[in-house]
């Protein structure tokens, strides 16, 4: 095989810093295997290194791309338990201190030194990409790579919905923005028994129409206020704040229940501008929720093989990574949810 391929590259910071590049396969060391990308998610954080407006340091140039999956092509002197051809996922936490005292509680997402794919590291937005063995999860034969390379955005919400926040059958969720990852947490609130709303502009309607074929309630503007408050007045049990700005969060606390709570998974690198009194008057636990971990991947993977989780009506398309361009302004314009590419 060809000792270089193609990947798409963050290559500066300016916006628009992207092109594509060949580059080396990657050398491993002795507990990392080779893995042979079949599929990638674009995520919104991709698009935000693109367009330059990301809060997180970027260690460029750096191979974009943390959503994906394939199959292993090579494998480490010392690495156990895998072999070459099988199908896996893999995680995003590329460099962890395993004596940090978060890694050491099985919390390696929060390690304060951690770095990921596709920011920190070269990521998979090409052929090859090296991975510590540690990250690996087998993938399930009825289980295509399109959907599987999707576990990282379902541990996001995962995470949000079921470790971060406290949902029981029958609450009230509000989800505000239909990006993926809104769109998932309403799934995985769905399946927690909640009844969910989720909040949008005019100009995501599609999303929003993607989002009620999950059983979801969509809303536009003010009809959230009514959405939420409809039960008894109060607000609703649960808002998850999935959009990538900051001013959300007042709507959050403008339509929460007192004694409500109200979970963070968007990014937002603004300031605020406005006060935090509503969270101390009405009682509000404000959690912020990042990454997963491992359990987390195997309680996603599981329900994705099983059919309960379905991300098929979130994949806008597949293109090759040569046609990553395309793929991102479609995602960036909101015309599709989620774009995927297949290396070449």
């Amino acid at each position: 095989m060809s000792d270089k391929s193609v990947a798409v590259v963050n290559y500066a910071e300016p916006k628009g810093s992207v092109e594509l590049r060949e580059i080396p396969i990657p050398e491993i060391g002795e507990e990392d295997i080779l893995l042979e990308v079949e599929n990638v998610g674009v995520c919104g954080s991709d698009l935000h290194q693109w367009t330059s407006d990301h809060s997180w340091p970027v260690n460029y140039p750096v191979v974009l791309g943390h959503e994906f999956g394939g199959k292993i092509a090579a494998l480490g002197s010392r690495v156990k338990g895998w072999k070459v051809g099988e199908r896996v996922v893999s995680e995003t936490a590329a460099v962890i201190d395993s004596l940090n005292p978060m890694s050491r509680t099985g919390l390696y997402n929060l390690d304060p030194t951690r770095k990921g794919f596709g920011y920190g590291v070269n990521g998979a937005m090409t052929r090859f990409v090296r991975v510590p063995s540690r990250c690996l999860h087998h993938v399930p034969e009825q289980l295509g790579f399109e959907e599987a390379c999707l576990t990282e955005p379902c541990s996001v919400a995962y995470n949000a919905v079921v470790g971060n926040s406290n949902v029981k059958p029958g609450d009230r969720v509000l989800i505000i923005g239909p990006g993926t990852i809104g769109i998932l947490c309403a799934a995985v609130a769905r399946l927690c028994g909640a009844e969910v709303g989720i909040l949008g502009l005019e100009k995501d309607k599609s999303r929003l129409e993607i989002a009620k074929g999950y059983g979801c309630d969509p809303l536009i503007g003010d009809a959230a206020m009514e959405w939420s408050k409809k039960r008894d007045g109060l607000g609703a049990d649960l808002i998850v704040d999935a959009a990538g700005v900051s001013p959300t969060l007042k709507i959050a606390m403008d339509l929460v229940r007192p004694n409500g709570q109200i979970t963070k998974v968007g990014w937002g690198p603004q300031p605020c501008n406005f006060s935090l009194d509503p969270i101390v008057q009405k009682n509000v636990r404000l959690q912020g929720s990042f990454s997963h971990n491992w359990p987390i991947w195997e309680k996603v993977i599981g329900l994705l093989a099983s059919g309960a989780l379905n991300v098929k009506p979130i994949i806008g398309g597949v293109w090759p990574i040569t046609e990553w361009k395309k793929a991102f302004e479609l995602m960036h314009e909101g015309k599709v949810v989620k774009s995927v590419l297949k290396p070449v």
